[in-house]
């Protein structure tokens, strides 16, 4: 698994590609040539970028789950709803699908955010709103998530 790091702000054109800023892209370089997976998030309005590698071993968890019981059924066919095959151009643009662009309210500015080994695209306005901080307290939030998690060397 590769870490991906940073927050860059881009615009959108007229087509609905967004350019990769260059310390994106080169993060990514190892992943350009496989491609990559683009989907609705779970959680949050906006576009999750997987690497086709990220994308394979997140498959590999989802494929292990029964077929036989209607709510991994159910589960599989809205986690996978609009999931797209895509790739990044030689100029660095990604184009968002139509339908991906109107889910994730993508207008002029967007934002890539990275998620640990993914990376969110978001509506600027959205993302602000999002790291606002008016709907979470985030240290409660950081206390719950990391408070009771201790590694090797007693360290949280």
């Amino acid at each position: 698994m590769n870490t991906i790091v940073g927050t860059y702000e881009c615009k959108v054109d007229a087509k609905g590609r967004l350019l990769l800023p260059a310390p994106l892209k080169k993060q990514l370089a190892a992943s350009l040539q496989n491609g990559f997976v683009l989907k609705r998030s779970v959680f949050q309005p906006c576009l999750e970028l997987y690497p086709m590698e990220e994308w394979d071993l997140m498959m590999q968890k989802i494929n292990k789950l029964n077929r036989f019981v209607k709510k991994n059924n159910d589960f599989i066919r809205r986690f996978t709803a609009g999931v797209k095959v895509v790739e990044i151009d030689a100029l660095g643009r990604l184009l968002v699908p139509k339908d991906l662009v109107v889910f994730a309210s993508i207008s002029k500015d967007a934002v890539f955010s990275s998620a640990v080994n993914i990376v969110e695209i978001w509506d600027k306005d959205l993302y602000e709103k999002s790291i606002s901080g008016e709907d979470v307290d985030f240290a409660d939030l950081a206390e719950e998530v990391m408070g009771n998690t201790n590694d090797d060397n007693g360290i949280s």
